[in-house]
């Protein structure tokens, strides 16, 4: 181990890469304590969850790589956190709530402030986990027919889980299975909290440690050190960009328009950028409204893609840009108090997400559209809830084609193994199998969908949340789009039923579900290779 004064000789530049390292490592070791005394499926073996440090004032310094839905919209969650409780030594505040920085009810956020032995804060440890049963009108806690807020599940407010190192799981658990739809599963979602709060100690344990060796001043030198560093590196890009303006409009299956506009700054002003929703279709009149915290979550994973350098997701990256949404929008909805009166969200944020980050790509020409949805499978009953995301094609780009079978963009989560599936819940997994030929032609083609086929042993509440089922992902530079997602129930007598991008059926023994994603769309045109005569 080197000396304080050995360390401090060498240069910033590796001093700045080792911190943040060390930062990342934090999350990464927060990420592997969640995972392993996770009980539920959805996170011990999905890996739906996420981990973050954030600084003193609630900016997003460093994630893990999980899931950039959750990642980028943390730092907005904790800071609004900041305004409404006061989060002291020995607390871990608990919150689902769209209207503080949430994303939708599933996903269950646990923030904690870490402080040094002069009681000085320096940062927050933030996770982010998926709880695949919360309550709500359908088992998995997603109704596709959701209006309200109320609907999809137990919403909690701002709560201490922890005060002053005294735990609260009593309130917890009144507060989850009170209301008119509570949770059908309270004791997986307690024991997935309690490895939310391990993994919140854990970071705590290694902020306090990066501390104690190398100063509170120190840490909070490099922190904003790496966002000036993740602001210069987006500068950079953006300045390579010609100004000008940059514009798409991608619509949701049922017609909805998201719009963007890009204005990209020139002379004086390059290196910055204006993002501009107008022209985005109004409150949504079911669940695919998204909350600000997961068009933060968009753009940021946008605005990192443009960087070509490996660095973490930081709020640097949003420092120069100008973001502006019509209020009223499905992407900037209104929450009342009352979650009676607020909008559903549900969909907004596994769907209209991935269909943001489409437009927003279309617009910069970065790269063909991918299956652009998390192809959301949810089944159950009275007793527990089961939910996955599927694969599908990714797009292609100049030089490269779209993968197949793989998760896109706003999500990065797992897929259940066989075994699990069937040991654990009725079903059986008929097929799971690249979907052949559905990504897009061009010069680099489009990646494939997949095909997934279940077989339901028990009766059970279906649920279907997904996107390009009507639209199709779109190709660029001459390339051809990808092909549409199709989903049809095929019933135990061998009836066959179609179902719309958003489906709630009851199903029973024999029944099949046969869900088939979408593929990527193609980049540049096709050109048939003759043979030589």
């Amino acid at each position: 181990m080197l000396s304080p004064e050995m360390e401090r000789s060498r240069p910033e530049a590796v001093e700045l890469e080792l911190f943040t390292q060390r930062f990342a490592a934090v999350a990464r070791d927060m990420g592997e304590q969640l995972r392993r005394t996770a009980v539920s499926t959805n996170v011990k073996e999905r890996l739906d969850f996420s981990c973050a440090l954030l600084d003193p004032a609630g900016v997003l310094v460093a994630n893990a790589p999980h899931i950039p839905v959750h990642l980028g919209a943390l730092g907005l969650c904790v800071r609004r956190l900041l305004q409404t409780i006061p989060i002291g030594p020995g607390d871990a505040v608990v919150t689902n709530h769209p209207a503080y920085g949430g994303s939708h009810l599933p996903d269950v956020t646990l923030v904690s402030a870490v402080f040094d032995d002069q009681g000085q804060i320096l940062g927050y440890v933030a996770n982010r986990a998926h709880h695949a049963e919360i309550g709500g009108t359908r088992p998995g806690s997603m109704p596709p027919d959701a209006t309200r807020l109320i609907e999809e599940g137990v919403v909690i407010p701002p709560t201490y889980l922890v005060r002053g190192g005294v735990p609260r799981w009593d309130e917890i658990e009144r507060l989850l299975t009170g209301g008119p739809y509570p949770t059908r599963a309270v004791r997986e979602n307690l024991a997935d909290l309690e490895a939310a709060l391990a993994a919140n100690r854990c970071g705590e344990q290694a902020l306090r440690g990066l501390g104690l060796r190398h100063g509170r001043e120190t840490l909070r030198h490099y922190m904003a050190a790496l966002a000036d560093r993740a602001e210069a590196r987006l500068r950079e890009a953006l300045a390579r960009l010609p100004p000008g303006s940059y514009s798409a409009v991608e619509r949701l299956d049922d017609g909805s328009p998201i719009a963007v506009t890009i204005e990209v700054a020139g002379g004086a002003d390059a290196g910055r950028a204006t993002i501009d929703f107008a022209g985005t279709a109004g409150v949504h009149p079911g669940n695919l409204n998204a909350p600000p915290a997961v068009v933060r979550s968009a753009i940021l994973y946008v605005l990192r893609l443009l960087v070509a350098e490996p660095m973490p997701l930081n709020e640097g990256f949003l420092r120069p840009i100008e973001i502006r949404m019509p209020p009223g929008c499905l992407l900037d909805p209104p929450f009342p108090d009352d979650p009676a009166n607020a909008p559903a969200v549900v969909g907004g944020n596994v769907e209209t997400s991935q269909r943001l980050v489409d437009a927003l790509l279309r617009a910069l020409g970065l790269v063909a559209g991918g299956q652009g949805t998390m192809n959301n499978t949810l089944f159950g009953n009275p007793s527990f809830g089961y939910y996955e995301t599927v694969c599908g094609g990714a797009g292609a780009c100049q030089g490269h084609a779209g993968a197949s079978a793989v998760h896109t963009h706003m999500t990065n989560t797992r897929i259940t193994d066989p075994e699990i599936l069937e040991h654990r819940y009725p079903v059986r997994l008929h097929r799971f199998a690249i979907r052949r030929g559905s990504g897009g032609a061009g010069r680099f083609r489009g990646g494939d969908g997949a095909v997934r086929e279940i077989e339901f042993l028990a009766p059970v509440s279906l649920s279907l949340l997904t996107q390009h089922r009507v639209e199709q992902p779109y190709g660029l530079e001459g390339g051809e789009p990808g092909a549409r997602g199709r989903q049809t129930l095929i019933r135990a007598n061998g009836e066959r039923e179609v179902l719309p991008p958003s489906a709630a059926r009851e199903v029973g023994p024999g029944d099949r579900l046969l869900l088939e994603t979408p593929g990527g769309g193609g980049f540049g045109p096709f050109k048939e290779v003759k043979e030589a005569p």
